[in-house]
């Protein structure tokens, strides 16, 4: 077993992203069989202590179907049309799926935007860790009657490698029909060679990529970009044949199945030199001599409670410098909250956030995971 693979066997938290190819038959509506099998393979993860997150692709293949549709469209509103209408078969299957092991789903619609902006990313972060928490499956998908991108664009590919930074997952595992990365299409040449190791984002692969089925549109390269989004904040990702029995498993117990894509570093390292890089700080906490010192010797999350003063004009999910009493700085990181909020909860235990500002989204200013000491 190589490090990779043997790394795998200890991660805790996945996202596993499922194509249409994998969920419908050959274009004519959902397979419930196919959708049990991987709801079964799900829950013996969990079993296992392995949080796991949904990217399910199928809405427009299932939604083609229902309205009697021959062919899947190339018109825009069509194609969210279709996706509309096949969302909702898509969800209660797996709702129905998941309740005979009595767990319970949550469907999330997203887009690229929902991610790239900073508000909207920890408000989704918040979700889906609150989610993950409370043993519920999060099911995502793109929200396909809104984003026009994403429809031409991904067949989700690109969305699971953003869920992946989103959730700071350990591993992102992209299904798909085909076992795997090979030098040169397997279904042209059957000389075809399985790529089992290589690095995310090494951009000499993408020769191999070929082009998507007709019922997803992303293809291998598409998979890769994914692994290359996945890999910057230290996930690693396995590309494997959705048609391997017990695939999840035997991926779980480092067995040679698929390619596997690795990261160059570590997950908390990878979001700490992100943080590190970051030039446009939007504003100053000066801390007391108590927060200084948890942050130094501990390494914890910086509490409300040790901040003196908020200076700057920042919202929430933008950079902010933490300084001590003398103008000193010592960490920066992801604020939880706008400057003035943080202005008004300042000084102030964590309980006492929500009667000053009649909610609570985090208990934290800074999460540790989103703070680097400099």
């Amino acid at each position: 077993m190589s490090e990779a693979r043997a790394a795998l066997t200890q991660t805790k938290r996945w996202v596993v992203k499922i194509g249409s190819a994998l969920l419908t038959n050959d274009g004519c509506g959902l397979r419930a069989d196919s959708l049990d099998v991987w709801v079964k393979q799900i829950m013996a993860l969990r079993e296992r202590g392995i949080d796991v997150v949904l990217v399910s692709s199928g809405a427009v293949a299932e939604g083609v179907t229902r309205l009697g549709w021959q062919q899947r469209p190339s018109a825009v509103h069509e194609l969210q049309a279709a996706a509309a209408v096949g969302q909702m078969g898509l969800i209660q299957a797996y709702e129905q799926s998941f309740q005979q092991y009595d767990a319970h789903t949550a469907q999330i619609l997203l887009t690229n935007d929902d991610i790239s902006d900073r508000r909207r990313y920890l408000n989704a972060k918040s979700t889906l860790r609150t989610l993950v928490k409370l043993g519920i499956v999060p099911i995502i998908n793109e929200n396909d009657t809104v984003a026009t991108n994403e429809i031409q664009f991904g067949d989700n590919d690109t969305l699971a490698g953003l869920v992946a930074n989103l959730i700071e997952a350990d591993v992102l595992v992209i299904l798909t029909d085909q076992s795997g990365l090979y030098d040169c299409d397997p279904r042209v040449n059957p000389e075809a060679q399985l790529i089992n190791e290589a690095s995310a984002g090494d951009v000499s692969l993408e020769k191999y990529a070929g082009k998507g089925g007709k019922l997803g549109r992303g293809g291998m390269l598409t998979k890769l970009q994914a692994a290359k989004i996945a890999a910057k904040s230290g996930a690693s990702t396995v590309i494997a044949s959705g048609n391997e029995p017990q695939v999840l498993r035997k991926i779980a117990d480092g067995k040679i199945i698929g390619t596997i894509l690795s990261a160059a570093r570590q997950p908390i390292a990878a979001r700490k030199q992100w943080l590190a890089n970051q030039t446009q700080i939007k504003g100053r906490l000066i801390l007391d001599d108590g927060a200084v010192k948890v942050l130094r010797e501990q390494g914890k999350s910086l509490l409300a409670v040790g901040v003196t003063r908020v200076e700057g004009s920042f919202k929430r999910g933008e950079i902010v410098s933490c300084l001590d009493a003398k103008g000193s700085e010592l960490a920066r990181g992801l604020v939880n909250y706008d400057k003035d909020e943080a202005a008004k909860i300042a000084g102030y235990g964590s309980e006492k956030i929500e009667g000053l500002l009649g909610y609570v989204d985090e208990s934290e200013l800074i999460h540790r995971d989103n703070l680097i000491l400099l």
